[in-house]
């Protein structure tokens, strides 16, 4: 029996995974013991990867919708012949801009960068990632603060932390890995900030227990009294930030004396708090998309990182300003796909990094993309409005995780032609398609995932694809060869190939991954791989692997300083009203399940969740408005959808909220079409409702 190590393509811990194969077929599936990330524990999806197959029989071929609107299987050469065709004759019509892609979070990075070069570079589209919808904020947060998309922590950090605050994450059960590193750490105090009593709550030592989308009265409220009671790192912020002044004006407005009736939160229990940041010596703040996922998500994140800076808890062992990104791939997404940056990083009007990718890449600077994509919203904005009349939707399934996700479905109406490429057939979005094109699960794939703490983690393919099976590596390289890119796909033409060419685009950049190699991530000596984080340049010896950044207190900004960043609370725009009485907040349901639950459905033994859509509601609220238990209601919201769910009493939700899990179709239907005004990504987690009985 041969033992593959591979890594976990679901959330971004990116654990390890060894595969025992026989004749071709997995026989177990058991976590890699000292793989940095998860050291021998792995959560149920991973333990079930070996269920991808049997649960996904790829086809071996395309479909096409004929004129009776019934798919017909086509050859993978009629299939690639018809996107060329199609998507071109669009563009013909339309102009260039009238064709776009919206991609993922959860293929290879070598992957993301071959679907950059044909989509952005030589089709001139706009493609934007489902990456969009969970760690754009993070990225905004961390150019304009850190001068670079980088953020700063190792996971082994919060077991080195004496004090853990988690704002807007719930690691219990969106990352079930990384809260046992948090449970290793027997010494630290943890407190969770979240209008629910989350799992992560329960088991934390405090709860504050803040008004939806308050976040940011708090955190500035924090930081004043920090600085007015002289618990702040003076030496740090003046050496090492800018911008500080103006901050600390800013904040002064934030008093004690207003806090509870914004935030809910009393002034004593603030004042506890900053007392526990402060005599704290290594504090670590971490979010995730209960911060990212809002209105004002962008200066929310940026009030962590200001507090982080103001107390110096940053650059040193158990500390830092710390956001937990929600996809395998992602910081992959981020940093190599083209979409929002370079290849790299860096900003496609900058001439000298123009310059150093084309000649990484060995191409004329004209073939590279011009401007960043449209943001996904914008994208699917002007689909309803008919001006993008072609779309290429890979690896995600936005009729379901879209927010107000019927209008991804007005989009796909006033569309010439959609394309789906996906694992399954059988998704929301799949199944309003023209062109289907089927590929294979990452058991069958070969690339590099960077996880969440930038660790380069290498998928190596654990069983063969049958004859037909085509990666997205190759539906991608083939529709490029059909659209005539030639001599540019020469240095293509592999997985190898391509990671090769992003790391001579990375030469000199943060990531700079030159040093990198497929042989060290690969794990052929003895002791297997433990994945390499970025930064790792040409030269490098590792003698950590477990590496954080800032350690110098230099940054990737002009000056080398950090910068504080801050603004005015901009209305609610989702507040309560006589109409809309209730506040819906979402999340995740339990650890098995994932997104849009395609994947959970592959883990049939463990009855992990439940069927129908449902809510959590508090008993109070139920016996007021005379509900019974798992009685089915319907739940109208601002945005004028109505959805049925049953109802789960807990009293876990405050009276006048509920909760309900994002992974079902009915959650997002009521989510708003409201978007943080830097970083585009959705304001998810609230909305106004009313709950009316059937």
């Amino acid at each position: 029996m041969k033992k593959i190590q591979s890594t976990c393509n679901l959330c971004a811990l990116a654990c390890n995974i060894d595969f025992y194969v026989d004749n071709g077929k997995i026989q177990k599936v058991s976590p890699t013991v000292d793989y940095p990330v998860n050291k021998g524990f792995c959560c149920i999806k991973g333990l079930n990867l070996d269920k991808q197959q049997t649960k996904i029989k790829a086809r071996k071929s395309p479909l096409l919708r004929d004129e009776n609107g019934e798919m017909r299987e086509i050859s993978w050469n009629k299939g690639f012949e018809v996107f060329a065709k199609k998507m071109t004759e669009i563009q013909a019509k339309y102009g260039k801009e009238s064709v776009a892609y919206i991609s993922t979070g959860q293929m290879t990075t070598e992957e993301m960068a071959l679907l950059g070069h044909v989509g952005r570079n030589y089709m001139g589209m706009h493609g934007d990632g489902n990456t969009r919808l969970c760690m754009a904020t993070s990225v905004v947060a961390h150019k304009q603060s850190f001068g670079f998309d980088a953020p700063p922590y190792t996971l082994n950090d919060a077991e080195l932390s004496d004090t853990i605050i988690l704002i807007g994450a719930n690691p219990v059960i969106a990352h079930p890995v990384f809260w046992g590193r948090i449970r290793k750490n027997k010494d630290a105090k943890i407190i969770t900030v979240d209008p629910r009593k989350s799992e992560t709550a329960i088991n934390s030592h405090m709860w504050v227990d803040i008004k939806p989308k308050s976040d940011l009265v708090l955190l500035y409220t924090l930081a004043n009294v920090l600085i007015q009671n002289g618990w702040i790192d003076k030496k740090y912020i003046d050496e090492h930030t800018e911008g500080y002044e103006d901050f600390k004006n800013h904040v002064s407005k934030f008093t004690l004396d207003n806090v509870e009736e914004e935030t809910g939160i009393s002034k004593e229990r603030v004042l506890e708090l900053a007392e526990i940041i402060h005599n704290g010596k290594r504090v670590s703040f971490w979010w995730t998309m209960g911060v990212n996922q809002g209105y004002q998500a962008v200066r929310t994140a940026q009030s962590i990182i200001n507090l982080a800076l103001i107390t110096g808890n940053i650059g040193r062992p158990g500390t830092g300003a710390n956001s937990l990104t929600g996809q395998c791939n992602a910081m992959g997404s981020r940093a190599f796909s083209n979409t929002a940056g370079l290849y790299g990083g860096g900003d496609f009007d900058n001439p000298i990094r123009r310059k150093a990718v084309a000649e990484a890449l060995e191409v004329d600077e004209s073939v590279l993309a011009t401007k960043p994509t449209l943001p996904y919203n914008v994208i699917i904005e002007k689909a309803i409005a008919g001006e993008i009349k072609g779309l290429w939707v890979i690896c995600t399934n936005p009729r379901h995780s879209f927010t107000n996700n019927d209008e991804f479905k007005k989009a796909v109406e006033n569309l010439d032609f959609l394309v789906v490429q996906d694992i399954y057939e059988d998704t929301h979005t799949a199944q309003l398609c023209d062109l289907y094109l089927p590929s294979v699960p990452a058991i069958k794939k070969e690339g590099v995932l960077i996880n969440t703490e930038r660790r380069l983690s290498k998928v190596n393919p654990v069983v063969p694809k049958e004859e037909g099976e085509l990666s997205d590596f190759e539906i991608f390289l083939n529709i490029g060869k059909a659209l005539g890119m030639g001599s540019l796909l020469e240095n293509w033409k592999t997985p190898r190939d391509v990671f090769e060419l992003l790391k001579k685009c990375s030469k000199g950049m943060p990531c700079d991954i030159t040093g990198v190699t497929y042989e060290m991530l690969e794990g052929k000596n003895m002791e297997g791989s433990r994945g390499v984080q970025w930064p790792f340049k040409e030269g490098q010896v590792i003698e950590e692997d477990e590496r954080r950044l800032y350690e110098d207190g230099n940054y990737y900004t002009p000056s080398k300083k950090a910068k504080f960043h801050f603004e005015d609370i901009a209305e609610n725009p989702t507040e309560t009203s006589k109409e809309f009485p209730y506040i819906l907040n979402t999340g995740r349901g339990t650890v098995g399940q994932w997104h849009t639950q395609v994947r959970s459905r592959e883990i049939e033994h463990n009855k992990i969740y439940r069927k129908e859509s449902y809510v959590l509601m508090n008993p109070d609220l139920a016996r007021e408005l005379n509900i019974n238990e798992n009685e089915r209601v319907n739940i109208t919201s601002q945005n004028g959808n109505t959805n049925e769910f049953n109802v789960v009493y807990s009293e876990n939700v405050k009276k006048d909220h509920i909760y309900a899990p994002m992974h079902y179709i009915e959650t997002n239907s009521l989510t708003p079409s409201v978007y943080d005004p830097y970083s585009k990504e959705p304001s998810f987690k609230t909305v106004a409702v009313n709950i009316f009985k059937k």
